[in-house]
């Protein structure tokens, strides 16, 4: 039974709390959902995985009571210490030193390279910096220059054999081809809170983009049938989740009545 079992939350951020848009810079969250994510953090571990950098997740959020996973995982910031992962300063988790500068130098390079005149000519393209990783949006782009620019991209993407390109909703990833993802920063978190070998946690993951995925697929829920992987999505696709909810708006409203539940209200 579910109130025998300490709930844990795993959130992604785009899509899921806050609506996709054109910009990805004015991605903001309601007030509502604010709240709501508050609200869920005070009855739960809540915690939030995103593409993002973790220090934009968190000047979009703004909480300080969840915790916070960015570059799909390659950056978590906790409250606690991972006995399994070792001892790490300011509470934080990086990749190793060694793969840290490859991919700092490598993405100054990358950013040069889309600075050129030549990508100018996509109009509507945008790069954007997310620490560990690299994501070109072309939401913006008109579909004829999509095919160029996905090109421009791969073309450039050759001479960096130390990455590897992914697609999400209208952007391309680009990210370190190591063995971390945001199923391994799920992992990695239930670990540090102690519940990764506890029979008694029940962790729900929500997310609605392609690297998602790879939480649904890797996670506990699959091995031993534990959990409640759920996407988002307007339309149904093909996805390893075994629940789904249609927009942020049924994210919120499922958020809230979760926490009604944990606080013993009655649901009208």
């Amino acid at each position: 039974m579910a109130h025998e079992k300490q709930m844990v939350l795993f959130l992604d951020y785009d899509g899921t709390l806050s609506p996709i848009v054109n910009n990805p810079d004015q991605a903001f969250m309601s007030t509502e959902m604010r709240s709501a994510v508050r609200e869920i953090g005070e009855h739960f571990p809540t915690a939030i995985i995103s593409g993002r950098s973790r220090d934009k997740v968190f000047q979009f959020v703004r909480l300080n009571n969840i915790y916070y996973a960015g570059s799909h995982g390659m950056d978590i910031s906790t409250p606690s210490v991972s006995l399994n992962y070792g001892n790490h300063e300011h509470q934080t988790r990086t990749i190793d030193e060694k793969v840290y500068f490859s991919i700092v130098w490598g993405l100054f390079s990358l950013l040069g390279a889309y600075c050129n005149e030549n990508s100018k000519d996509i109009k509507g393209a945008s790069v954007e910096d997310n620490k560990f990783c690299l994501s070109v949006h072309f939401r913006c782009v008109n579909e004829e220059n999509v095919g160029k620019l996905k090109e421009m991209v791969e073309s450039t993407m050759e001479f960096y054999n130390d990455f590897r390109i992914s697609e999400g909703k209208k952007v391309m990833e680009i990210r370190p081809i190591i063995n971390w993802d945001k199923g391994r920063a799920l992992q990695y978190l239930l670990d540090t809170l102690g519940f990764e070998d506890s029979s008694n946690v029940l962790p729900i993951y929500i997310g609605d983009d392609k690297t998602d995925e790879d939480a649904f697929k890797v996670w506990m829920i699959k091995s031993i049938g534990r959990g409640f992987p759920v996407a988002v999505s307007t339309t149904p696709k093909e996805t390893e989740a075994l629940y789904s909810l249609r927009d942020p708006t049924e994210v919120m409203s499922f958020l809230i009545l979760l926490a009604k539940w944990k606080m013993g209200c009655t649901f009208e």
